[in-house]
């Protein structure tokens, strides 16, 4: 059994802790002034025209994002079943629907950490990308609904709180950063409630969305609403990557230079690689050695999440999603020096290779003892994509580009 706090849940909170070189890396998401490097800084850089890739890299994440968005309201389908029919059968359906929208969301995270449209940051206007109320993590299960020792814990069960978006949306993340309240991770807690078993995901039972029991009907509405939240937020992001609206976000990225599209498109590869897998999501699990520190703790999905966010970088690299098939980043690369692209395929081979060692389910492998198989199996893969993240930043040395990555220690 996992050790649970009796007035606030531990569970899935694992504060990274990565010390930045630069002050001005405090954040994946920089403001950055412009992605080319300059002629001093990029010395001799070949000539070529990218703006295919850069097209075809547009219409990739609308794709991408439009299958989120659909796989998402299949969920929100399988959730109103649910609530319309708690049952066994219900319940599963809604898990497994969840389990299908997240595997394409995770697909869309190799287009962050550039201040595109998922995570831009306006001080002045005070308004930010979708990201954190979309994927927060880590996250205090106990600010929103019941936990193990504490049966009255969370907004779900503070009868003076009205459960709407608006309160919802005013709660999260206020005093502390795992106060989450909406997003993938929060549907999450609430289809499959805390993982308590050293062998699977949670369980929660399905009871809990019968009507009229307890607080069973707040429940209900915390669900369906995090749910329509998780749809909106999607949508718009479908609409700012839709070519065909003049002020949208696609289009001013097909207007950018050739060097500043695809600095944005390479720091988004290196840093999702190396920052936020291999340090963030990997790492800090294993310094920690504590089965609550994965990301998707409670269905026990984190596996998923690491090879789906892999398969988004290389469906970038290669310009394939779904039935958006162009020039990719190896098309360019491959023309301009051929050997660095049998690098970067390479790269990505050996982290996929990797990726497939690891146990399933993922906490398993934080559990295990030091210097096990299942640890230096993890550790590969943070070496797989360190190396992975290295060889694209010798691609953006060969076109003229930053990638700008955080660094760890």
């Amino acid at each position: 059994m996992k050790k649970i706090s009796l007035f606030m849940s531990a569970s899935c909170i694992a504060l990274a802790a990565v010390s930045l070189a630069d002050a001005s890396q405090t954040d994946p998401v920089r403001n950055i002034s412009s992605y080319a490097l300059d002629k001093e800084s990029a010395g001799y850089v070949p000539e070529y025209d990218a703006y295919p890739v850069i097209a075809n890299y547009a219409h990739l994440v609308a794709a991408t994002y439009q299958q989120a968005l659909m796989d998402a309201k299949d969920l929100q389908s399988a959730i109103d079943a649910l609530l319309e029919k708690p049952s066994e059968e219900t319940m599963n359906a809604a898990r497994n629907a969840w389990i299908n929208a997240r595997t394409s969301y995770l697909q869309t995270e190799a287009f962050r950490f550039y201040e595109g449209p998922i995570d831009f940051v306006d001080e002045k206007a005070g308004t930010e990308g979708p990201e954190g109320r979309l994927n927060a993590w880590p996250m205090n299960e106990g600010f929103i609904d019941y936990v193990d020792g504490n049966p009255d814990a969370g907004i779900i069960n503070d009868t003076s709180i009205e459960i709407t978006a608006d309160l919802i949306r005013e709660k999260d993340q206020v005093e502390d950063e795992a106060d989450v309240t909406t997003g993938y991770h929060a549907i999450e807690f609430l289809l499959w409630g805390q993982d308590m078993s050293n062998a699977g995901p949670g369980n929660r039972p399905y009871t809990d969305y019968l009507a009229g029991k307890g607080n069973n009907d707040r429940r209900r509405l915390y669900l369906k609403t995090v749910t329509e939240m998780l749809v909106t937020d999607l949508d718009g992001l479908v609409t700012a990557w839709d070519v065909s609206y003049p002020d949208s976000y696609a289009v001013k990225f097909k207007e950018y230079s050739d060097r500043e599209a695809l600095g944005r498109i390479l720091t988004s590869l290196a840093t999702l690689s190396e920052f936020e897998l291999a340090l963030e999501r990997i790492a800090t699990g294993l310094d920690s050695g504590d089965q609550e520190d994965e990301q998707s703790c409670f269905s026990d999905n984190t596996l998923n999440d690491v090879i789906y966010d892999q398969r988004g970088i290389r469906n970038v690299y290669f310009g394939s999603y779904g039935n958006v098939s162009g020039p990719g980043i190896d098309s360019l690369v491959g023309r301009l020096a051929p050997d660095l692209n049998s690098r970067m395929i390479a790269a990505l081979n050996r982290t996929d290779a990797a990726i497939a060692n690891l146990n399933y389910p993922y906490d398993t492998i934080l559990a295990s003892a030091p210097n096990s198989r299942a640890r230096e199996e993890a550790e590969a893969v943070i070496s797989a994509l360190q190396a992975q993240s290295d060889v694209l930043k010798d691609i953006g040395k060969l076109l003229g580009v930053k990638v700008i990555v955080p660094t760890g220690g």
